[in-house]
């Protein structure tokens, strides 16, 4: 999620000298912004418990099963209920987006990067809306939910902007002969998106493969299907034509199990779990009957994402960093700090001071301005997360335990202390509030602590010694490495997103090679030493 703050005065985009600037965020230092943020939360606490429908055709769809989205804060508030599609509704959009394909990739790339535009606008239009949704379905605070729809606006401008350098493609020429090497859109894209960024990750996917040429359909995760909803209707709004796009909420396991295996779909995005992403690349990779091509599986599966704190860290900066890193959004980010691998030299002091800064954080519901720790997802996940503190209760030393509200899917930070490496709480991922603290004698055990797990998504270093930012910089083995910073906020374009390992595959959501994964190259040859002229056709 993006940081920093929103200047009404600062122009929403740019793109000078080759670098892009995306939407600031809002300033709720601002006693107007602030004031709007909160009547956003009136505003959408009074229309809780729609009903949404899927589009299909560029129509809404009735369904015959259904699903009520609650609030985690208040899991007694039901904030919408999201009609669920059938098999049969899904070929349906599938034969729908066939039958589109090859009007929309005829389209002009200007006229479908000006739609993207267009969604940018609306997205802004809607900001604080969009901000308060997030707060009542999934349990963001207003400013993280806030710096998620400047990563949605950022996503549609950025990617609109690199759909226009590419299409041009390259020209080689020699005597004799031209070559052009140009690209050409896939075909049917399924994207299927998370719930902890249910705004910026599904927009990200889907307009990356709209942009390019392909058809998309979007299956939301069930949690969050309600900000799922209000993207498909922006989408439709900005000019997405009929057929081209579909909303196809569904249950995965069922309905979106057969998309992902459908013949006529080439390309499956997909943001969430090691487990259903390496079930999604061992569906896609069967060839059906009548299947013409070899699905392209892109997957970003999380991580264990560890911080180095060295014995010349700033321990000030790097407690700030750690403990942003580790708690924001109730450490339900991909991205989030789990571990945290301190030197023995400064361990003591940091993990005093990183325990008395964890203390300050407000645990309660998202809508309250005071709040820095929201609830969980959902039950599920509140005793899964709660087995973790048990094993880490069983391996470790607790250091900090926090209360937490009765009401709601709520656990308080949870800060665990001399951590041993083969401690089930130091491998694997939980996603969830809780903080391995190990303790390391040289930075060279640190840095191999480091890289000793599965995975590869982010990581950070805490240090003011040359020599180990160079060691870190070469050997760390994570997609997005932070120094002297924390580790969660990728900004588009600066700081393309992802991973490898077991983190998945496929190139950085909001970099310069992301859009190559939604097209196919070409070379188209000709030899142009003509022996004559072909008559013209009637002479």
């Amino acid at each position: 999620m993006k940081g920093g703050g929103r200047r009404e005065t600062e122009t929403r985009f740019l793109a000078k000298n080759g670098f892009f600037i995306g939407a600031p965020d809002t300033d709720y230092a601002n006693e107007k912004l602030r004031t709007t943020g909160q009547t956003a939360l009136e505003t959408v606490r009074q229309q809780l418990g729609k009903t949404y429908y899927p589009i299909i055709n560029g129509q809404p769809q009735n369904t015959a099963q259904s699903f009520n989205s609650v609030n985690p804060s208040n899991p007694g508030e039901i904030v919408g209920t999201i009609g669920l599609i059938s098999e049969e509704q899904a070929e349906k959009a599938i034969i729908a987006a066939k039958t589109a394909f090859k009007s929309w990739r005829n389209t002009p790339v200007l006229q479908r990067a000006n739609i993207l535009r267009q969604a940018a606008d609306l997205l802004e239009k809607r900001r604080h809306e969009l901000t308060a949704c997030m707060a009542f379905e999934v349990g963001k605070p207003l400013r993280e939910g806030d710096g998620e729809v400047s990563e949605a606006i950022d996503f549609c401008r950025y990617y609109a902007a690199e759909m226009e350098r590419l299409e041009p493609g390259t020209n080689y020429d020699v005597a004799g002969e031209t070559n052009r090497y140009h690209y050409q859109p896939r075909g049917i894209t399924l994207v299927i998106s998370p719930w902890n960024f249910p705004l910026a990750i599904p927009t990200g996917m889907t307009v990356a493969s709209l942009v390019a040429g392909n058809c998309t359909l979007l299956k939301p995760a069930e949690v969050s299907s309600v900000i799922a909803a209000k993207l498909a209707e922006i989408l439709i709004e900005a000019g997405i034509p009929p057929g081209v796009f579909a909303f196809v909420p569904c249950k995965g396991s069922t309905v979106g199990s057969y998309m992902v295996k459908h013949k006529d779909v080439n390309t499956i995005v997909f943001t969430g779990s090691q487990e259903v992403g390496c079930r999604i690349f061992a569906d896609a990779a069967v060839l059906q009957p009548g299947q013409k091509h070899l699905k392209r599986v892109i997957a970003e599966m999380g991580g264990k994402n560890g911080i180095i704190v060295d014995e010349s860290a700033d321990l000030d900066q790097a407690v700030a960093g750690v403990v942003h890193s580790a708690f924001g959004y109730s450490g339900q980010k991909c991205s989030a700090c789990s571990r945290v691998i301190v030197l023995e030299p400064v361990y003591e002091n940091f993990l005093h001071r990183l325990i008395e800064a964890t203390r300050s954080l407000n645990v309660g519901p998202a809508t309250e301005p005071s709040t820095k720790v929201g609830p969980v997802i959902d039950a599920t996940a509140q005793e899964r997360i709660r087995e973790y503190i048990a094993k880490g209760k069983a391996e470790a030393e607790l250091a900090l335990e926090m209360a937490s509200p009765d009401n709601g899917y709520f656990i308080g930070p949870v800060i665990f202390k001399d951590v041993k490496p083969e401690a089930a709480i130091a491998r694997e991922e939980i996603f969830g509030p809780v903080l391995a603290v190990m303790r390391v004698q040289n930075f060279q055990e640190a840095l191999e602590l480091a890289n000793s797990t599965d995975f590869a998504l982010t990581g950070g270093l805490y240090s003011r010694t040359p020599s180990h930012i160079d060691q870190a910089t070469a050997e760390f083995e994570v997609g997005n490495l932070y120094i002297n910073r924390g580790i969660t906020g990728a900004i588009v374009s600066r700081q393309p997103f992802g991973g490898f390992k077991l983190s998945g595959v496929g190139s950085k959501a909001g970099g310069p090679d992301y859009l190559l994964q939604f097209l196919e190259p070409r070379t188209i040859t000709e030899n142009i030493q003509r022996q004559g002229f072909a008559p013209i056709d009637g002479e």
